[in-house]
């Protein structure tokens, strides 16, 4: 078999392939098999029909061979496509031209792909990164929070003010003089707003032996306007400890506040760093994406896109033994919004992926014979096949165009990382050094494919997501 590709309108290529007889004849012996192991025939057991009474029960040879040709088109096409690499995006519309009835067979497959998207401007992107400089504010607010585990409430002669703790007796009454809420002795923090708002502003500035009244609402209760009394008792605020190197040694693994702080400090920026990377990735790919114009993205991806994240959505759902229903009430969404939602993001994804390929194809980077056999070995490695299988399953499905083009798209995103230019939120330029990491993880180089290998399915790294 050999098979030849063009470009026509639209996004679109042709592919012309020739099948030998030889195939062909191979073809048929194989349709024969399947068809006498599958039709009953009175006096020939299963699998023992004679082609000649197949061919009398499908209605002559001719039919028989165009059964032959439906069965296998579907894989002619399917290494048509690993031969010349294309990388369809829909199913094709495939003609046979020649050999319909006897001898070689010539069909015509005309196939979507991805369209070359312009992506003007891209070698000059900027992206706002927040800084992982940590403040010593950042770090004083962290002590504090150690501090208050071990805070102390004392009794203070002054008006309560926020962050007070006051004992009070709490009444609440109906309109009709019904108690719905008694609690005495109760300890309340000022300003939490645990039980209504309004309890909070009556408390502020008040003094133990106040006597305060004033109406609220309970929504949750269904109980309409209530009258509350609350008798303040005392006002007690919260003292911290010193953060002395004593206090350090009894209450951490530490022997003083200097190695504390420092200890503290070096975690927030950990996961400041951690933010920026991920911001960088995010918004160099959402930069790059923006270039495309919505008019260049063919539905036919962005719809494909959808069904994948509806379908993954599901799937979470039913994980969390969640219903659509619930979800959507839980949310307050409607099928038609969440749909809208869902879109949006499909074709953020779609244009990021349009993205990346036009730009390995602006910065003409390719994956070469080594890189792809080296990718292949880890793949293989990992779904515990070996190499040759993996490759025949990717021939068999016409997934070796995919697999490079996964290819290319890591090595774009790896341009585009190490060239976009960083700022921090006060426009300054910021170095990538610290942002820098060895693992292929942490720079989004890698996605999984899913590879079919008969009756071995597993995913295979293989390139970079968008």
């Amino acid at each position: 078999m050999c098979a030849t590709a063009e470009a026509v309108e639209g996004s679109k290529i042709r592919l012309s392939v020739q099948v030998d007889e030889s195939e062909i004849d191979d073809a048929l012996e194989q349709t024969v098999r399947k068809l006498a192991r599958e039709v009953r025939v009175p006096g020939f057991r299963p699998g023992k029909v004679p082609r000649r009474v197949l061919e009398a029960r499908m209605g002559g040879a001719g039919s028989l061979r165009s059964e032959a040709l439906r069965e296998a088109l579907p894989e002619f096409y399917a290494r048509a496509v690993a031969e010349t690499e294309v990388d369809p995006i829909a199913p094709p519309d495939i003609d046979i031209t020649a050999g319909e009835e006897s001898g070689a067979v010539e069909f015509d497959a005309v196939v979507q792909v991805r369209p070359t998207v312009a992506i003007p401007g891209y070698a000059g992107l900027e992206v706002t990164i927040p800084s992982w400089t940590v403040a010593d504010e950042e770090v004083d607010a962290q002590v504090d929070r150690l501090r208050e585990s071990d805070g102390e409430l004392v009794e203070v002669k002054r008006k309560a003010r926020d962050k007070d703790n006051v004992t009070i007796n709490l009444h609440a009454k109906t309109v009709d003089g019904e108690e719905v809420v008694a609690a005495d002795d109760f300890l309340y923090e000022v300003g939490s707003a645990t039980v209504v708002p309004e309890l909070d502003d009556q408390l502020r500035g008040a003094s133990p032996g106040d006597v305060l009244a004033f109406n609220a609402a309970i929504p949750s209760r269904g109980e309409g306007v209530l009258g509350f009394s609350v008798l303040v008792k005392d006002v007690k605020e919260k003292r911290l400890p010193e953060p002395t190197d004593e206090w350090v040694a009894e209450n951490s693994e530490f022997a003083t506040l200097e190695e504390l702080r420092a200890d503290i400090e070096k975690r927030i920026k950990e996961i400041k760093l951690l933010q920026a990377r991920l911001a960088w990735r995010e918004l160099s790919i959402g930069a790059l994406a923006e270039l495309v114009d919505d008019e260049e993205v063919p539905d036919v991806l962005v719809d494909e896109e959808l069904r994948e994240r509806v379908h993954n959505l599901g799937h979470r759902l039913e994980e969390q033994g969640l219903g659509l229903e619930q979800f959507l009430e839980a949310t307050g969404r409607d099928p038609e919004g969440l749909l809208a939602e869902l879109r949006v993001d499909a074709m953020r994804a779609v244009k990021a992926d349009l993205a990346l390929r036009a730009l390995a194809d602006a910065e003409n980077l390719q994956v070469d014979a080594d890189e792809f056999e080296e990718q292949l070995a880890k793949s293989a490695e990992r779904l515990q096949v070996t190499p040759k299988r993996l490759r025949d399953e990717l021939d068999r499905s016409g997934r070796i165009g995919e697999v490079r083009s996964e290819q290319r798209k890591a090595k774009a995103l790896t341009w585009l990382l190490d060239n976009v230019q960083l700022v921090d939120e006060e426009g300054n330029p910021t170095s990538r050094d610290e942002l820098r990491v060895a693992e292929t993880d942490d720079r989004g180089d890698e996605v999984e494919v899913s590879v079919n290998t008969q009756d071995h399915e597993a995913e295979a790294p293989a390139g970079a997501s968008s």
